[in-house]
């Protein structure tokens, strides 16, 4: 029964970050999640100074408020200053993760935290976290979080699928139209800043960029048409996690790095499918 918690919860996490991840790799920002991922550091430190709490509910406050932060400063890099959008991204997360950093060194002894406890979770603990109602046991809570964030990140990518397209692809068309470029964007950023924050908790900060980047990237490989892609992705997601686990079982390895071991596996196979059939084409032609 444990393992199909932690399958089921990677799965989810997997697919939630897949989606999101697919309009990231097409707008050239597949980094943003890894720069979340260490830029919310602070806003977990600072969380627990005004709170005094270590609970999950001013913990996730705190971070996503940074994770949002980050977005903005990135965004005002790019946009202002005129950086490239890689040195704008590198620029603001090494920056957050340093303060970070310099807020646990000085607040070391009021503040019980590790920052390789903040960064790294260990889906392997999820079956350890249960939800009870009363006497009746819901489960994992990471399960039913995770399950709720999927939810959330369907009706955003179902309904705001044409605005999204259409800003990804061609924003200069899509403010011909009357389409909010910067809604659609802060949207798609807040998104990923919640669903990066919400995810890390659980699966760690390393597997949550996997799913960012690895099954879309594995997924446009093989198509051109956003659906098709989109499809591809959750497909190659659930499969990273179902093989990660029990790879992880065979070498009685870490779970996560299992998990993104077998995505990267998949993309690699991916790629030599696809050199393999322009090869073909060549020759035919």
């Amino acid at each position: 029964m444990e393992a199909l918690w932690i399958i089921l919860c990677g799965s989810l996490i997997a697919i939630s970050c897949g989606l999101l991840g697919s309009f990231l790799v097409l707008r050239k920002m597949a980094m943003v999640g890894d720069a979340i991922s260490h830029a919310v550091l602070p806003g977990i430190v600072l969380a627990y100074l005004f709170s005094g709490s270590r609970g999950s509910i001013p913990m996730l406050i705190g971070a996503a408020a940074l994770g949002v932060l980050t977005t903005i400063i990135i965004e005002l890099f790019y946009k202002k200053a005129k950086l490239q959008i890689d040195a704008s991204i590198g620029i603001t997360f090494t920056w957050l993760f340093a303060i970070g950093i310099i807020l646990i060194s000085l607040f070391a002894g009021q503040v019980d935290l590790d920052q390789d406890c903040v960064l790294y979770g260990e889906i392997a603990y999820v079956p350890l976290d249960l939800l009870y109602w009363g006497d009746l046991n819901l489960g994992p809570r990471t399960l039913w979080v995770a399950s709720a964030m999927l939810l959330l990140i369907l009706l955003i990518v179902i309904r705001g699928y044409k605005g999204l397209f259409l800003t990804t692809f061609n924003q200069e068309y899509a403010s011909a139209l009357g389409i909010s470029v910067g809604f659609w964007h802060y949207l798609l950023m807040s998104s990923v800043s919640l669903t990066t924050v919400i995810s890390f908790e659980s699966v760690g900060a390393i597997l949550v960029v996997a799913f960012l980047i690895v099954p879309p990237a594995t997924a446009y490989l093989l198509s051109n048409q956003l659906k098709h892609m989109l499809w591809l992705t959750v497909l190659f997601a659930v499969l990273s996690s179902i093989g990660g686990y029990f790879l992880a079982v065979l070498i009685n390895g870490s779970i996560a790095g299992a998990m993104a071991t077998v995505s990267g596996v998949l993309f690699c196979l991916v790629w030599g499918y696809t050199i393999i059939q322009k090869k073909k084409m060549m020759i035919e032609y």
